[in-house]
This record gives structure tokens, sequence and C-alpha cells, in this order.
């Protein structure tokens, strides 16, 4: 069976000044993993440094996205950033509907699938987050609330939306500090599901990533999934160092007889 090629990524929220992404940036582009065919890499730096680490990256592999963007072309939006924006940045990729964009900024099931329309019709691909609370988790709703934040984060794009969107999941009780990872088969199982619904939304088994806490010690047991297709890492690949040993690491273990 040939290898699995995983998405490993890392989305640097608000951290990071200019010196430290440009770092970042040099020390990855000068690894041995940006070249890499057997893991397609992204980062997702702040707005302010997309160009300038787009620039460094240019040339190999590692794909650099934003972290939002509005759904709307241009106008009267003080402070947003347009699809087209992301693009003449460098950018190929946007994070769209993390927990954290839903909790603290208001954002809905509405409008994440704007934004992921907006993303599809101007070539960016869009990486979506969908989550469970503690809440939802303890009362046994997560598969109702994924699936439901899955057909609506699809739900203007269908079929067209197949290679043009990937999922990552990641339970809103996983992320930051404090966090608690996910048991790999419990994680296994969301995605199962969430695959399906993908598949009868879009006609294609969409891809999808976990992320929540997501470490050098368990980073390898998660990507061994057969339904996780990649990993999408917080603080633990914040320094390019433990991004590229935990790209190493799961590579590696990828390449072993199961």
């Amino acid at each position: 069976m040939a290898q699995k090629i995983p998405w490993i990524g890392t989305g640097w929220k608000m951290n990071k000044l200019r010196a430290d992404a440009l770092g970042f940036a040099t020390t990855l582009r000068d690894s041995a993993i940006a070249n890499t065919p057997l893991a397609q890499t992204f980062v997702l730096p702040p707005f302010p440094y997309i160009a300038e680490v787009a620039d460094i990256l240019k040339g190999t592999r590692v794909k650099v996205g934003a972290q939002n963007m509005h759904w709307e072309e241009q106008g009267p939006w003080t402070g947003e950033i347009s699809a087209p924006m992301v693009k003449d940045c460098g950018a190929t990729m946007v994070e769209l509907g993390h927990s954290e964009r839903r909790s603290f900024f208001n954002e809905t099931d509405e409008t994440v699938a704007l934004k992921v329309k907006a993303a599809v019709k101007h070539g960016l691909l869009a990486l979506v987050c969908i989550g469970d609370t503690k809440a939802e988790y303890d009362a046994g709703r997560t598969a109702e609330v994924l699936e439901r934040q899955t057909r609506a984060a699809l739900s203007l794009v269908g079929k067209s939306s197949a290679s043009k969107v990937i999922l990552a999941y990641e339970p809103v009780w996983s992320i930051g500090e404090g966090g608690v990872p996910a048991d790999p088969d419990f994680a296994n199982e969301q995605q199962r599901r969430i695959k399906a619904v993908t598949l009868a939304e879009t006609g294609a088994a969409l891809p999808i990533l976990y992320g929540g806490s997501v470490n050098p010690q368990n980073c390898c047991a998660l990507a061994r999934q057969p339904h996780i297709d990649g990993l999408f890492i917080g603080r633990a690949a914040w320094n390019a160092a433990g991004f590229i040993g935990i790209v190493e690491a799961v590579i590696s273990d990828l390449g072993e007889p199961s």
C-alpha cells in the first residue's frame, strides 16, 4: 500500500513579530522538509507577514496561507481583508471558521459558508475548522455538531468544492493551553463521519485534518489513523525546529510497516 501523504501545518494565531516570522520561514526554507514529497506542509502567519513569508518560501513545496478573510471582494469593511488581497500577498490557502473566530468574533455557520464560497471562487484552498465544545462533547452531541458545521460550510459550494476545500476537526476542548488531546481512536471515528458527510455534499471524500493539542508525543499515533489525513498544529509547532521535528517524525513513522 502506498505511503500516506499527510497535510501538516501550523497557524501562528496572534504570535511572532516580523523578525520571528522571517526567521521561522528562513529556517523552514533551508530544512530538509521544505521540498519533501512525503507531506504537504503549510504555515499560516498573521496578516502583516504573509507576503514576506510567502516570498521566502517561494520555490519550496510549503504552502502559505491566511488565518481568516472577509467574504466580500472589497468595500466598506474597516479592518477586514479580502480573498484577492490574500492572493496578492502570495498566499494560496486560507483558514476559515476557527472556534476562536466563532466564539470571540461572532462568526456563524452562515458567514463561514460565505467565506468558503469566496475562497473557492478566487482559487484559494479553504481550510475549514469545525469542532465541538466541552458541553457538546459531554452531552454526546459531537457527531451532530460536526455534521451541522460541515454541511453548512459546504452549502454554497457543493460539488464545485472537491479539491478546493479541506477540513480540520479541532475539538474546542482540545485547543490552547490546558487543552486535552482527543484520543486517536475517537478522533479517527469523528473524521470517518465527517468524511462521509463531505462525500454526500460534494461527491468527494475531502481531506480531514486533526488539530487540538498535537505534540511530538502524540503526532505519530494521530497521523497513523486511517481517517486522519493530516495534522493542524498549534503551539508545539510555533518554533521552526518543533514544526520540522514533528513533520520528520510523522514522515518517518508513516514510512514504517504497520
